[in-house]
């Protein structure tokens, strides 16, 4: 069982730790009160999609002996407008570099990720919409 224990600092100002003593620091938003000083908590949700997502991805891509030199992977959510501004729409782009980078594998290695193995993805499916694209650049 995973376990973070999230200290509040100061104002909206709070650090969660977990059993290794990782630390983060969240804040609230200098327009909510906050100082701005760390993510804002909604903020990590989309943080948790990429790492754990992109974790897969690589692993996989490793596995199919594909010559990774770059995974950049870029999370934009949408939320509602009204409390509690649960997100409605995600989208995740997966940008990798390479040499001799086969679409295939990166599209099946995705693909496996959202569909078997990246937990985040799996409790978010219910209730957001997550959608995906990819950019391959090879290089020389």
């Amino acid at each position: 069982m995973a376990e973070i224990r999230t200290k509040w600092v100061d104002n909206l100002q709070f650090i969660a730790i977990d059993a290794e003593n990782h630390s983060l620091v969240m804040d609230g938003s200098l327009e909510a009160g906050g100082q701005g000083t760390g993510f804002r908590p909604a903020q990590l949700l989309l943080v948790g999609l990429a790492g754990c997502t992109g974790m897969d991805v690589i692993s996989i891509l490793r596995k199919k002996r594909q010559q990774v030199t770059s995974l950049e992977l870029v999370v934009s959510g949408e939320q509602a407008v009204e409390p509690p501004w649960a997100y409605q729409n995600i989208s995740v782009e997966y940008i990798i570099k390479g040499k001799n980078i086969d679409e295939a594998a990166v599209k099946r290695a995705i693909e496996l990720s959202e569909a078997k193995y990246c937990s985040v993805k799996a409790t978010l499916e219910e209730r957001v919409n997550v959608s995906s694209s990819y950019r391959v650049e090879n290089e020389l």
